[in-house]
């Protein structure tokens, strides 16, 4: 091989490998495309055009029955509780309307922003008993804690997206106050002190949610045009899907109907 062969050679390498060079991406680029956030959300509702979506969750056959809580190792307990105390898992109204059930749209509201509750939700520890047994509220959204009763509890919530969060209440201590920033649903929320004390905390990033009484009867107001999928949950019988299309200015009706025999 003459000069002016190896010459050609080694000019061709080194453009290559200037190439390859410039084409190469460092680690800590690849790291901030991959980690790069999706701009804050701006939209807002067009209220002349929303509509809504109302119903009602039902049960259908007999609930399943529980035994009363024994409290008499606790007295202030049991005095605060005359009658036996059923746990409030299964609570129907005199035609099977299902309480303590949680309707929320589940998926496609796209990139709307809604602005915190100024108003906190509050979880009151009453008669030895979380009151209500299922709250939700949105994200930032204060949570106010309190303790009406004559004992001390531990209030301890355990998420698993949100941190946990775990504190004693004194009997006649202030209330206390907490947000949860990340959207998580059916949050157990148990008292250390009492084991039979539970409760269910819902979190949403919009306002498009629902807790049922007894009447079973939930009401999604203000919601845009669109398709969706609502879904309703009940801590013993799960969840149920639907997709609902709501044209502008249009009102849909939307029942669930959850069956006793498929209780777990």
């Amino acid at each position: 091989m003459n000069w002016k062969t190896r010459l050609g050679i080694l000019a061709s390498c080194a453009v290559l490998a200037a190439a390859a060079g410039c084409s190469k991406k460092s680690p800590e680029q690849g790291s901030a495309q991959e980690v790069a956030q999706e701009p804050a959300a701006t939209a807002t509702v067009d209220a002349s055009t929303a509509g809504s979506i109302s119903g009602t969750v039902m049960l259908e056959g007999a609930p399943p029955t529980y035994r009363p809580i024994d409290m008499q190792a606790v007295p202030p307990c049991a005095k605060a509780n005359p009658t036996p105390v059923i746990p409030p898992v299964v609570m129907t109204g005199d035609h099977g309307e299902l309480a303590n059930a949680v309707v929320y749209i589940k998926s496609g509201l796209g990139s709307y922003h809604f602005d915190t509750p100024a108003t906190p939700a509050t979880l009151d520890q009453d008669a030895c008993m979380y009151v209500p047994h299922v709250v939700a509220l949105m994200t930032h959204q204060i949570l106010q804690v309190k303790n009406t009763d004559p004992t001390a509890h531990n209030i301890h919530f355990m998420p698993k997206t949100n941190k946990q969060w775990n504190y004693s209440m004194p009997s006649g201590s202030d209330p206390l106050e907490t947000h949860f920033d990340k959207p998580e649903v059916a949050v157990p929320v148990m008292c250390n002190v009492h084991p039979w004390m539970r409760a269910f905390l819902f979190v949403f990033a919009d306002p498009y949610f629902a807790v049922t009484t007894k009447t079973g009867a939930f009401n999604l107001t203000n919601v845009p045009p669109g398709t969706y999928t609502i879904e309703a949950w009940q801590e013993r019988f799960g969840t149920q899907d639907q997709t609902v299309t709501i044209a502008p200015k249009e009102s849909k009706s939307v029942s669930f109907t959850f069956h006793a025999a498929d209780a777990h």
